[in-house]
């Protein structure tokens, strides 16, 4: 029997911190010492951007007292204290500074500004919202989705067609977690059999390979209980006859989640024959 080769531990989309972060845990130094004890070769560090008024702030961030302003400072500091990381710790792991986008309101203007101002090394691009409201935090905000748009195979349709626009405006070196809006749905695997679904996940994926852009595999589905990374098998098959590249993601959020599940998710990518020379997000 061939031995297997050895597969080089990567993250193109974590390390979001307690530091910088309200619904994460623990430093951004921390977190980056984790990732060195594991043996981590190079990682992406892609915290959230801030949100583009008071009116998309999550209910965290209220709670906490914060604005659209003083997250958007928060944001600034983490810049800065991420760049000095980076070079920190350049002798022992590749560090790229980046940040992770809403795609909800009149997003592209403040992306491209953030962009602008902090130039980060890459950004990877994310869909948290349907008609602007969170699908990911927790079922009652997913079902308040689903009726504003009237039905789940709905729900779905709007956030590839917002995924779609998102990846035409931005064209983020990454695109992360794809199939997201699956994470309430059990029935989700045949959901994304339909026609009017299919056509859109490979509308999405045509794009995704003529901009020669990025799949983050995000392993944070296998450690908050899913059967599989999003993505999904069906989709990730389709991703690989178009030759797209697909590198793991922790999607961390604290120093326990630093690194976590990627082992599975590199080892499933290498037995469906995908190049484990991991694409770097540059």
């Amino acid at each position: 029997m061939t031995k297997s080769k050895t597969i080089e531990l990567v993250s193109i989309h974590g390390g979001h911190s307690g530091e910088f972060c309200n619904h994460a845990q623990d430093a951004l130094e921390d977190i980056i010492a984790a990732y060195i004890e594991r043996g981590f070769l190079w990682v992406g560090i892609t915290e959230h951007m801030p949100p583009i008024s008071d009116d998309f702030l999550y209910d965290d961030e209220r709670e906490a007292g914060l604005d659209a302003q003083k997250v958007y400072a928060t944001f600034a500091q983490y810049f800065s204290t991420c760049r000095a990381l980076q070079k920190k710790y350049a002798a022992r792991l590749k560090i790229f500074v980046g940040f992770e986008t809403e795609s909800c309101g009149n997003y592209e203007p403040f992306v491209k500004s953030l962009v602008k101002k902090f130039k980060p090394d890459y950004i990877v691009g994310s869909v948290h919202h349907v008609n602007n409201i969170p699908v990911d935090v927790n079922k009652e905000g997913y079902m308040a989705a689903v009726q504003s748009v009237g039905g789940l195979d709905a729900l779905y349709c709007r956030y590839f067609d917002r995924q779609y626009d998102m990846i035409n405006k931005l064209k983020p070196q990454v695109v992360g977690h794809f199939d997201l809006i699956r994470l309430f749905d059990p029935d989700y695997r045949q959901r994304l059999q339909k026609p009017e679904l299919l056509k859109r996940v490979r509308r999405n994926l045509r794009r995704i390979k003529e901009l020669n852009l990025i799949l983050d595999f995000n392993v944070s589905a296998l450690r908050k209980g899913a059967d599989e990374p999003y993505l999904s098998r069906a989709i990730l098959l389709e991703a690989q006859e178009l030759g797209i590249p697909v590198v793991p993601g922790d999607d961390s959020h604290s120093v326990e989640t630093a690194g976590l599940c990627i082992k599975q998710g590199a080892r499933l990518l290498q037995e469906l024959g995908f190049d484990t020379q991991w694409s770097k997000p540059l």
